[in-house]
């Protein structure tokens, strides 16, 4: 847990990843990692009582002071999932039903849009008992950027993620869905177009999806695109062998980086 400190006496833990942001919307504080704090008001100088007046002459004084008046401010808190992937797809592509494949998660699965009104974690553990978190995130609809649907809601979420896991329905138009999440996620925030992604092709079980796999493999590039099927566990092993890839890669990445800051 991360913790907010007015002072000089009141904490408040908050969720890690809580951001905090001036009532205009102005970025203050991203209290990322545990135990980060951050000072929402300080407290104004206690005032003296009566007691600190007392002299050998007056030993019961009337007179006392007041204290100082603290901060007084307005903030914005808001809440961003923090996981290593997250599922990003039109409602009903089959996003929870794959969190749960993968995880231990439960979230709400259902035949009709929308099922999923909060972002859901998931924790997918390997062998050498790494663990890496999953979030199925709320289903983005076209104009999600100009906080049509879940809109913000969502795609807030979608800044945490090292990697997106873009799913699309097989039995629908995946080329065409595909362009769409990618056009509001950059319409939303121009630098996660950038994003490392994997093109995850769901329903595969479905009659005449695997044509729509083979378009979709022609554009993406093979080495990119997964068809699976969550509902049966179709392929799901070689989708999880290669986000342990993605993730060991960007660990070490991280730990370059760690040692150049060192370095220096």
């Amino acid at each position: 847990m991360a913790v907010f400190h007015i002072s000089p006496a009141l904490h408040f833990q908050v969720p890690v990843g809580t951001v905090v942001k001036t009532a205009d919307g102005r970025f203050l504080a991203d209290l990322d990692k545990e135990g980060t704090m951050f000072v929402l008001a300080r407290g104004g100088a206690g005032g003296h009582g009566n007691h600190y007046f007392t002299t050998d002459v007056v030993q019961c004084p009337v007179v006392a002071e007041y204290g100082a008046r603290g901060e007084d401010f307005s903030y914005c808190i808001e809440v961003k999932s923090m996981a290593h992937f997250g599922l990003v797809g039109l409602p009903n592509a089959g996003k929870s039903t794959l969190l749960q494949a993968i995880s231990r998660a439960r979230p709400k699965v259902a035949p009709y849009p929308f099922t999923t009104l909060k972002p859901h974690l998931g924790m997918v553990e390997f062998s050498d008992y790494e663990q890496i978190a999953v979030a199925d995130l709320p289903g983005l609809i076209e104009g999600s950027h100009k906080n049509r649907g879940l809109g913000i809601g969502f795609l807030k979420h979608v800044e945490r993620c090292s990697c997106l896991l873009m799913v699309v329905d097989l039995s629908s138009d995946p080329i065409a869905d595909l362009a769409l999440l990618r056009r509001e996620i950059e319409l939303y925030n121009p630098q996660l177009s950038s994003r490392r992604q994997i093109v995850v092709g769901n329903k595969i079980d479905v009659k005449e999806s695997e044509e729509s796999l083979d378009l979709l493999i022609k554009s993406e590039g093979e080495s990119n695109v997964f068809g699976v099927s969550a509902k049966f566990g179709t392929n799901l092993t070689n989708l999880l062998l290669r986000m342990k890839e993605i993730y060991d890669s960007h660990l070490s990445e991280g730990d370059v980086s760690k040692q150049n800051v060192d370095e220096k």
